[in-house]
């Protein structure tokens, strides 16, 4: 692990150099007409606004330099998302296909919305009624003190529509924890991690999932080993695909009706909210 921790620097140093090396692409990638649907404008010398453009060779390097400095710090989510632009993109493939192949859907790959503050009402999400999709994610944000605008950008995805993909995975993250009802300690991460590997396919979820629980104590442990993870698990293969729902045409729907929809079983234990933002 020394020796790990000794080629950060030199990780570090490479990816400043990367990020050098293609500021001009970057800035010819701002385009003069904005729109809230990023992935649909077509006035970019990149792929899509921000695209880092790699080779299989850098590819590597950024995984196993992300996947060092994320497992140190599992709440890095900038090394966390490198780890997952730089190994999924087989997994990305089957999630679109997935999408293409139900009709909501392949609407949110036409469409392409976007989950932020800015896209948000929240002064009508706060209106809902209790049990409601919408009021039960206002309340995850705030008792965990999360906001769905710390999901950085996607940038080593070499491909338009997928990176679209791994964006739209990122920011239904903590609408996962709402419909499964896990919080943002580490052992609700880890059981979201479970679900998303069984339901995503993406090696960036499954290391998560090995790895998440030797942070565990042996109470906490013996939680997901006995109850949570082989909820998540079956949940996770069972479960219509999770990118494929239009939340933000769901929120009026109640938790419980939309977990039925998604063929997702409540949670077997109840775990209290942290203040630790999720990863």
């Amino acid at each position: 692990m020394r020796r790990l921790s000794a080629m950060w620097p030199c990780f570090g140093r490479a990816l400043r150099r990367l990020h050098q090396r293609h500021s001009k692409v970057i800035a010819k990638a701002v385009c003069a007409h904005s729109s809230s649907r990023a992935f649909t404008d077509r006035c970019y010398d990149g792929l899509y606004p921000g695209h880092i453009s790699t080779t299989p060779i850098q590819k590597a390097l950024l995984a196993v330099g992300s996947g060092v400095a994320a497992l140190q710090d599992p709440y890095r989510h900038d090394m966390v998302a490198v780890l997952g632009e730089t190994t999924g993109h087989l997994a990305l493939i089957n999630l679109r296909n997935r999408m293409r192949n139900d009709p909501e859907g392949y609407t949110i790959l036409i469409e392409r919305p976007r989950i932020r503050l800015s896209t948000l009402d929240l002064s009508k999400m706060a209106s809902l009624p209790d049990g409601s999709f919408g009021k039960e994610y206002l309340r995850f944000l705030e008792d965990n003190h999360v906001t769905p605008d710390s999901r950085v950008d996607v940038k080593f995805v070499d491909d338009e529509e997928l990176a679209y993909v791994m964006q739209r995975y990122r920011e239904v993250h903590d609408l996962l924890h709402t419909l499964l009802g896990m919080p943002t300690n580490m052992l609700g991460e880890v059981a979201v991690k479970w679900f998303e590997a069984a339901q995503t396919g993406l090696p960036m979820c499954a290391l998560g999932a090995v790895l998440g629980p030797l942070r565990l104590n042996t109470r906490r442990l013996q939680k997901l080993v006995t109850s949570l993870g082989p909820w998540a698990l079956k949940n996770g293969r069972q479960a219509r695909c999770v990118l494929s729902i239009f939340y933000e045409r769901r929120w009026e729907q109640s938790l419980e009706d939309l977990r039925q929809e998604l063929n997702i079983e409540p949670p077997p234990l109840m775990l209290s909210a942290s203040n630790k933002s999720s990863s």
